[in-house]
C-alpha cells in the first residue's frame, strides 16, 4: 500500500468497483477501500439475486460498459445466465448471478487494472488541505490507524460518508419527516419446488402482480414472483408490507426472499443499526415459517443462508450541483450532461406504511442521470456515485439500483481520471469529452 494515490475510492460496492476499474484502466494509481471483508456491497452482503434492470420496460438495454462486461465474464464462468425475462413483470429483465463468484471475479478484474484493495478498513476521519480540498483520510482497521493521501477522491460508500466528513451538504429521507425507506434482511431458502409455485400462479393469476406475463409463463424459466396477496393478508404477520416477493435461483430449488421490512430506524446511527439487525433476523424466521405454511412449493423448504448484515435502501445523499427529481424520472427527462441512463421505475418502499409506491418512466422508458448529480457542493476534489448521488427521496428510489450504481461508478471513475489529466475541478470537467470517453467504453447515453 502506497502513502499517496492519484485516486482513492471509498466503498467497495458495485459503484466503487466500477469507479476503481474505470480509473485504474486509465493508468491511475487507485486505492479501493471497503469496510467489510469482501467487495460487492449490499448486493453480496444481503445475497441479493438478481440485478434489476439493465433494460427499459420495453426491452431496450440502457446499461452496458463495465457492468455488462462483468455479466459476460460471469456467464463465461457459468455464474450467470445473462439477462432473463422478469416473470413477475415489475421490470423487463432480471440478471441472475452467483454472488460468491462475483466477489472473486471483481477482485481479479481490479488486480488486472492495477488497483490496490483494502478490506476490513473503515474511513472515519479526514484532513482538508484548505476548505475545499481533501488532503488525507484516516483508515481504521485491525492494524490500527493510518493516514493516506490522494489527489482525488470518490465516495461510493452508499451513505455519503466521505462527503459528510468533508463538510459537503447532504440530506436524508423524506423532506417532511426525514424518514427513509425501510431496511431489509434478505435470506435464501433451499428445497423449494418451483414447479408447484408456477402452477399456483397459473391457477390463480389474479392473486399476483398485474403485470405478471401469465400468457408466457408456462414457457419462461421462473425468475421472480410477486403476489400471493390473499395468503399474506390472511396470515396477518406483524410486518408492514402487502405481498410476497422472492427470486428464483441460483440453484434449481433455491429462492432469495425479499420480504422483511424494518422501518423507522436510521442506517447511519449505530444504535439504530444494532436494533435493526435483531429485528431483521427475527422477521426472517417469521417469514420463513409463513412461506412453509402458506405457499405451495415451500412445504419442505428451509433457510440456507441469511445476509451478513441488513440491507439499506436509503441514508444520506449529497446535495449536488443538480438534484435529480421525481419529475425528471417519470418524464424520462434528457440532460445535456448525461453520464448514465436507467429504465428502472420509482420504487419507494414506504417508510411508515405497508405499501410500495411505484411510478413508471414515460417516453422511451429511460431517463438520464446528469453528471452534475455526482458533483458535491463545496469540495473540489470529490465525486460520488451509487445511492448517495444527488437525488430527491423519490428519485433515489430508482437511481439506487445496482445497474445504475455500476453506471454512475464508471462515469465517476472516468471523470476523476480526466480531472487529474486536465487539472480541472469536477464542476469544470469537459462534459463532451467525458461523454465521448464513456461511449468509447460502451456506455449508453442515448
Amino acid at each position: 500500500m502506497r502513502e499517496h494515490y492519484d485516486i482513492i475510492v471509498v466503498g467497495g460496492g458495485p459503484a466503487g468497483i466500477n469507479a476503481a476499474l474505470a480509473a485504474g484502466r486509465r493508468r491511475k494509481k487507485v486505492l479501493l477501500i471497503e469496510r467489510h471483508g469482501f467487495l460487492g456491497g449490499m448486493s453480496t452482503i444481503a445475497g441479493v439475486y438478481p440485478w434489476m434492470t439493465f433494460h427499459t420496460g420495453e426491452g431496450k438495454q440502457v446499461i452496458r460498459g463495465i457492468a455488462d462486461e462483468i455479466v459476460e465474464r460471469l456467464k463465461e464462468r457459468k455464474a450467470s445466465p445473462g439477462h432473463l425475462r422478469d416473470t413477475c413483470g415489475f421490470v423487463y429483465t432480471v440478471t441472475p448471478y452467483d454472488p460468491e463468484v462475483y466477489k472473486v471475479l471483481v477482485v481479479e478484474m481490479l488486480r488486472e487494472a492495477g488497483v490496490d484493495i483494502l478490506v476490513h478498513s473503515f474511513v472515519d476521519d479526514l484532513r482538508l488541505r484548505d476548505s475545499a480540498t481533501i488532503d488525507t483520510i484516516q483508515i481504521t482497521s485491525k492494524s490500527g490507524r493510518r493516514r493516506v493521501s490522494a489527489d482525488f477522491f470518490i465516495d461510493t460508500s452508499g451513505d455519503a460518508d466521505l462527503a459528510y466528513l468533508a463538510g459537503a451538504p447532504t440530506e436524508k429521507g423524506r423532506p417532511d419527516d426525514k424518514r427513509t425507506q425501510p431496511m431489509t434482511t434478505k435470506f435464501r431458502m433451499r428445497g423449494v419446488d418451483l414447479k408447484k409455485v408456477k402452477a399456483a400462479i397459473l391457477a390463480d393469476p389474479d392473486n399476483f402482480y398485474p403485470k405478471t406475463p401469465i400468457k408466457e409463463l408456462s414457457e419462461l424459466p421462473l425468475t421472480a414472483v410477486q403476489g400471493f396477496y390473499s395468503q399474506w393478508k390472511r396470515a396477518r404477520l406483524p410486518i408492514k408490507r402487502d405481498q410476497v416477493l422472492f427470486f428464483a435461483g441460483p440453484a434449481e430449488d433455491e429462492v432469495l426472499v425479499n420480504m422483511t421490512r424494518v422501518q423507522g430506524l436510521d442506517g447511519t446511527d449505530v444504535e439504530d443499526l444494532s436494533k435493526a439487525e435483531y429485528e431483521g433476523r427475527k422477521q426472517v424466521l417469521l417469514v420463513a415459517d409463513f412461506l412453509k405454511e402458506w405457499i405451495p412449493g415451500f412445504e419442505t423448504a428451509s433457510i440456507s443462508s441469511v445476509g451478513a448484515q441488513i440491507g439499506i435502501r436509503e441514508t444520506r445523499r449529497i446535495v449536488g450541483q443538480y438534484t435529480l427529481t421525481q419529475e425528471d424520472v417519470t418524464a424520462g427527462r434528457r440532460f445535456a450532461d448525461v453520464i448514465c441512463r436507467s429504465g428502472y421505475p420509482i420504487d419507494i418502499h414506504s417508510p411508515s406504511g405497508n405499501h410500495v409506491e411505484v411510478a413508471r418512466v414515460s417516453g422511451d422508458g429511460a431517463f438520464d442521470i446528469p453528471y452534475r448529480s455526482l458533483v458535491p457542493q463545496r469540495i473540489d476534489n470529490l465525486l460520488v456515485a451509487g445511492r448517495c448521488l444527488s437525488a430527491s427521496h423519490e428519485a433515489i428510489a430508482t437511481s439506487r439500483l445496482t445497474p445504475s450504481a455500476m453506471g454512475t461508478g464508471q462515469a465517476a471513475g472516468t471523470a476523476a481520471a480526466l480531472c487529474l489529466e486536465s487539472g480541472d475541478r469536477p464542476a469544470d470537467v469537459d462534459i463532451w469529452f467525458l461523454q465521448e470517453q464513456l461511449i468509447e467504453d460502451r456506455m449508453v447515453l442515448s
